[in-house]
């Protein structure tokens, strides 16, 4: 694996620190201006391609359900080649509902310069809906 693998792969990780510390400007810090990003299935409010304005606002909706105002992600496996990296990652948190989100992910980012301009986020949409979206 080369230099810039590495280096992305460094980018990535510390995005999903500060993804875990609830800290929304931070993470929206991470992105590039014209990010993107994606996730898997049907689940209202979540599902769909977000802007980089959509995701902050869906993010800030996110954390006010939680106990902690974040969902911890833990990166368990990469895969890097080029601008592209592929992380199977878990997350934890603890709603005020409640519920606990456990999930596992597949996500494949893009790093541009040092900054994530896309990600592609697929996960266990059923465990998402009954954690977040089911009464």
């Amino acid at each position: 694996m080369g230099a810039l693998e590495e280096e992305n792969k460094k980018v990535v990780t510390e995005f999903m620190e500060v993804f875990s510390s609830g800290d929304v400007n931070g993470i929206l810090g991470s992105l590039t201006d014209d990010a993107t990003w994606w996730v898997a299935g049907n689940i209202p409010g979540i599902s769909g391609t977000k802007d980089k304005s959509g995701f902050g606002e869906m993010l800030g909706g996110i954390a006010e359900g939680t106990k902690t105002g974040a969902i911890t992600l833990t990166p368990l496996a990469f895969t890097a080649e080029g601008e592209r990296v592929a992380v199977e990652t878990e997350s934890y948190a603890e709603l005020k509902n409640g519920r606990v989100y456990n999930n596992l992910y597949h996500f494949v980012f893009t790093v541009r310069d040092g900054k994530i301009s896309s990600v592609k986020e697929f996960l266990d949409t059923e465990h998402t809906t009954a954690v977040f979206v089911a009464p």
